[in-house]
């Protein structure tokens, strides 16, 4: 079945929550045969692998912790590239999609995103990197 139009473009990268940062970056390192495409000092790391999709492990400081801890329940979550991400979320709003926050987007160093729910409880982003 065609689509005429695309809202999601891709994704952008699958993200684990970990525990021991440290560890799981070499054992990442080791189980991909590269080291991180990028690192966040005591926050993460994230592996662009040679198709262009990004895998990515964060341990969440305290700091953040009120922010993103409430949303990414269990241990990973998916974020789908959107070109648009207000126009996105407007749409999918209309749709009836829940989002936290009420839709409002979360900055970091290197996106925009916005935290939501899928029909079942299972947590994903829609997501622009800058």
């Amino acid at each position: 079945m065609a689509v005429s139009q695309t809202r999601v473009q891709g994704v952008d990268a699958i993200y684990y929550r970990v525990e021991d940062l440290d560890r799981a970056i070499r054992f990442y390192t080791d189980l991909l045969g590269m080291e991180p495409t990028v690192t966040f000092a005591n926050f993460g790391a994230e592996w662009t692998l040679p198709n262009g999709e990004s895998f990515g492990i964060m341990k969440l400081p305290e700091r953040m912790q009120e922010t993103f801890g409430r949303y990414w329940r269990g241990s990973s979550g998916v974020m789908f590239a959107v070109r648009d991400l207000d126009a996105e979320v407007a749409a999918a709003k209309a749709r009836g999609v829940r989002f936290h926050d009420e839709g409002k987007p979360q900055e970091t160093p290197v996106c925009h995103m916005v935290f939501g729910e899928d029909s079942e409880g299972n947590t994903f982003a829609l997501h622009k990197r800058k």
